[in-house]
């Protein structure tokens, strides 16, 4: 499995975060959350910094999870607290599920989604990845403008214009830059999320203005994933670090009881 790439910052227990093409809207967040833990943030296969997954090897849900799993004793985590969104959300689960992690937060999570759902949240993407490869490695152009930063993230932020230009021009990049991303955006479009009791806290939460995946979706999350925590991430779309670090920093430490 791949070497992946991590940052690190500030002190205390450690916490991982996964990220996928979300890295630049997790800065605030990592920020407030380094306060009070030590911070791991990796990179998924094939996602911002890390290479991705060995050739032949489908990027499925399953799989990046399981790189993940196998990563930890490298990085010297044993069974840290996980919190992951979108993709890395449902990653966090499986690690969950696993037994590989001591607990999780899963915000806005895929594969809880119907045929159809998957099918427009993946096409979506597909949209925005365009939109992206447009902008070629100068992407300023749209990140500059409340405008432009709105038609490349309106399906993401409930707020897309007030992402910072720094961070929208970051997410461009990244989206251009991730070899995983169209192995990946093909290969989770068949993921949907087996129910498991989970034997270690979960925090499930959603943005009550996700056009990704729709807030209806908890709902069947509540369903498949008995005894866990449901909680609602006020005004904020489907990556809500963008929309209110904030509350997102809260949720977290209240699900890790500080």
């Amino acid at each position: 499995m791949p070497d992946l790439v991590s940052r690190r910052l500030g002190s205390g227990p450690p916490l991982l975060v996964v990220r996928q093409l979300d890295r630049d809207g997790w800065t605030p967040v990592l920020d407030r959350l380094a306060r009070e833990h030590e911070v791991v943030a990796v990179d998924l296969p094939g996602f911002g910094d890390s290479p991705p997954l060995p050739a032949g090897t489908t990027s499925t849900v399953e799989a990046l999870a399981a790189a993940v799993a196998e990563w930890l004793p490298r990085a010297g985590l044993t069974r840290p607290p996980v919190v992951g969104n979108s993709l890395g959300g449902a990653v966090a689960l499986e690690l969950a599920r696993s037994g590989a992690v001591g607990g999780a937060v899963t915000l806005s999570p895929i594969g809880l989604w119907t045929g159809p759902e998957a099918a427009y949240a993946l096409g979506s993407l597909r949209v925005a990845h365009a939109v992206a490869r447009a902008c070629g490695e100068r992407p300023g152009w749209i990140a500059a403008h409340p405008v432009g930063r709105t038609v490349a993230f309106w399906q993401l932020a409930a707020r897309p214009w007030r992402i910072p230009e720094a961070a929208a021009a970051g997410a461009l990049r990244t989206l251009v830059r991730s070899p995983g991303f169209e192995p990946t955006r093909r290969a989770v479009r068949a993921y949907r999320l087996r129910p498991f009791t989970p034997e270690v806290p979960v925090t499930v939460g959603w943005g009550t203005r996700d056009l990704m995946t729709p807030p209806h979706q908890a709902l069947r999350a509540a369903r498949l994933l008995p005894g866990t925590r449901h909680v609602s991430l006020k005004g904020c779309g489907h990556v809500p670090m963008s929309d209110d670090p904030g509350q997102v920093t809260r949720v977290v430490l209240d699900a890790l009881g500080v």
